[in-house]
């Protein structure tokens, strides 16, 4: 029975850690006053003019917040068709180095490490041991009315971790920063989405 019960607990171990590797969690924080009236509304891009000089790159951008805003429940405005919105969206890759002499005593780098004999607690001895860079990955999405162009709803979704960062972030990070939509809460807050959409 009690190896039962073991075997039963790893394997919904094991099925948890499956289940949050396709999970991708963002701090998001919402603003606006989004009018209920503007339910279905079609929307464009619109690109501000540093945006216009890297039209591939602009254009990536836009291809992972789409789906994302569609989801929201907002429609690509035919081509040739007056939009509803304009929806303004930006990205921040930002790479974050660690310096080795951050925290010495507690063996991360530099000169402390902790011993494991018989003498517990840090010792003194040159060691390195690098932490790889860390990577803060953040996008901002402004949606306003296209006639007026009053702000209806602004968001902001960012993470960081390890690794290079890159596109394959861009569409999750959307997915968060709209999960929330068109509820607004300004306090930054964490909203975790699947990655298999």
């Amino acid at each position: 029975m009690k190896r039962r019960t073991t075997l039963a607990l790893a394997a919904a171990a094991m099925l948890a850690a499956c289940a949050s590797m396709n999970q991708f969690t963002a701090d998001v924080a919402t603003f606006g006053e989004w009018p209920a009236s503007r339910a279905g509304a079609t929307f464009a891009f619109e690109r501000m003019p540093s945006q216009q000089g890297k039209p591939e790159a602009q254009q990536r951008l836009e291809d992972a917040a789409r789906p994302a805003l569609v989801r929201a429940g907002l429609r690509p405005a035919p081509e040739n068709a007056e939009p509803d919105l304009v929806v303004q969206i930006g990205a921040r890759l930002t790479r974050m180095e660690r310096s080795p002499w951050d925290d010495p005593l507690w063996g991360h780098g530099g000169f402390g490490r902790w011993h494991r004999g018989p003498w517990r607690g840090p010792y003194w001895g040159m060691g390195w041991r690098m932490e790889p860079a860390r990577y803060e990955q953040e996008v901002a999405l402004l949606i306003r009315d296209r006639a007026s162009g009053r702000p209806l709803y602004e968001t902001r979704a960012s993470t960081d971790g390890p690794g290079q960062g890159g596109d394959h972030w861009l569409a999750p990070l959307f997915d968060a920063a709209l999960a929330d939509f068109p509820a607004v809460k300004p306090q930054v807050h964490a909203v975790t989405v699947p990655l298999s959409r």
